[in-house]
């Protein structure tokens, strides 16, 4: 997903019809959340995805979009694998991206997952098979993708330097994506949600929306990171209509479509994290720069 578009962001992230309440999720088709006990994290956040799968199965598209892939059924032997191992309790943290791309969760079911990275750092494994229809040139190969994504090979690649092993990072964090999907035309050009006609847009991201907000409460995260300016407004849209009470904060996404993220994601992602107090929790080792540890006192308010 790319921030390069501003007047595409903004109409995303305000949605049409502002007014009305996105998190009747009763009216929507969510079943009302039921207190559940003896429940891990990672079962109650699975729960939620395979209800909103559910309800994604009803959605149609028109044109442009030809091509729908759900990277959440084909390839949910490996978004378990990822849930399971690394959905804890006491994460305070989830960063959101917005939706999967054709080289990274789509190949691996893992959000930002190029490949290596998943296979190499987050060490997942599992059989990934073919959505229902598959456009000849973007075929699913899984874990042996030969192609990198740049978005995930720079998101995964920073935690990864700065946290040493993916435990350090999932003791206070997690990684979801707002929407599932990914979209393409009848030539394979993938398809950002901004380009899906408006309708078709609000009810896709109503129900992710919803879901976002049941995610939350299910993980009991304190701070929602935004990972882009989409994904971070839609969360602050959706959190706050909701009454859903945590911090939504946003850094830049690391596509190779944001030009300033190729002048040096890093060191941007990273100042962004040192002044949210987040950085101090990713390392034993990370020293905060003077006077940036006063952000952790308000860091999960």
């Amino acid at each position: 997903m790319s921030d390069d578009n501003a007047g595409e962001t903004a109409e995303l992230a305000r949605g049409d019809g502002a007014e009305k309440p996105l998190c009747g999720s009763e009216e929507q088709g969510f079943k009302p959340a039921a207190p559940e006990v003896n429940t891990t994290p990672s079962s109650r956040f699975l729960k939620v995805e395979l209800e909103l799968n559910t309800l994604l199965r009803e959605l149609t598209f028109s044109e442009p979009v030809r091509y729908i892939y759900n990277p959440l059924e084909y390839a949910w032997e490996t978004h378990r694998c990822y849930v399971e191992k690394y959905c804890q309790a006491g994460q305070r943290v989830l960063f959101l991206g917005m939706n999967p791309g054709p080289f990274g969760m789509a190949q691996t079911g893992v959000p930002f997952g190029e490949v290596k990275s998943v296979v190499d750092w987050l060490q997942i494994t599992g059989e990934v098979g073919h959505p229902p229809d598959e456009h000849p040139k973007r075929r699913i190969t899984g874990l042996a993708c030969k192609q990198s994504e740049v978005s995930g090979a720079r998101f995964w690649g920073f935690f990864r330097k700065v946290c040493g092993e993916p435990a350090q990072f999932f003791r206070h964090c997690f990684v979801h994506n707002l929407c599932p999907l990914i979209f393409m035309s009848a030539s394979g050009k993938n398809l950002t949600p901004p380009e899906l006609s408006a309708g078709e847009r609000e009810k896709l991201l109503g129900l992710c929306d919803i879901a976002l907000c049941q995610a939350v409460v299910a993980l009991g995260v304190s701070m929602v990171i935004g990972v882009g300016k989409v994904a971070e407004q839609r969360a602050r849209r959706a959190l706050s209509a909701a009454d859903v009470n945590v911090r939504v904060e946003g850094i830049m996404h690391p596509s190779p479509r944001n030009p300033l993220a190729n002048k040096g994601w890093e060191d941007v992602a990273k100042r962004k994290l040192e002044e949210l107090g987040v950085m101090s929790l990713l390392s034993n080792n990370y020293r905060l720069p003077t006077g940036a540890s006063r952000n952790l006192n308000h860091l999960f308010q």
